[in-house]
């Protein structure tokens, strides 16, 4: 049971954004705007989408790559924030699990998600 008037808020915020249809085992890029001092840039991030929670304008996704030295990193995103410009689907993944945290024990060619193919 929600309050109608944050509801209605809600609707309001999210209906600015355009966010595409996406699940976890999907790689992802996206558009992260950064402030460093007085500059701002657009740096991307690529990786997997392990997880998505939270519902209407608290929904987050915790997105997971893999950096320098084979060392993973994750970064949880606010998926309506004014932060993230553009988000793009680059994959669509195979998987049978809503969230993929089984992807933090695994190394190499074992973590690799097989590609959707869509008839």
């Amino acid at each position: 049971m929600r309050n109608k008037y944050i509801e209605n808020f809600e609707k309001a915020q999210v209906a600015g954004k355009n966010i595409p249809d996406f699940r976890a085992g999907d790689t992802v890029r996206l558009a992260v705007t950064i402030t460093e001092g007085d500059k701002t840039r657009v740096q991307n991030y690529e990786g997997v989408c392990i997880a998505k929670r939270g519902q209407g304008t608290g929904q987050t996704i915790t997105v997971r790559k893999i950096g320098a030295n084979s060392i993973g990193i994750e970064r949880i995103f606010p998926l309506y924030s004014d932060s993230i410009s553009e988000i793009a689907v680059i994959r669509r993944g195979r998987v049978r699990r809503a969230k993929l945290f089984y992807l933090r024990d695994l190394a190499g060619k074992k973590a690799r998600i097989k590609e959707l193919r869509r008839k």
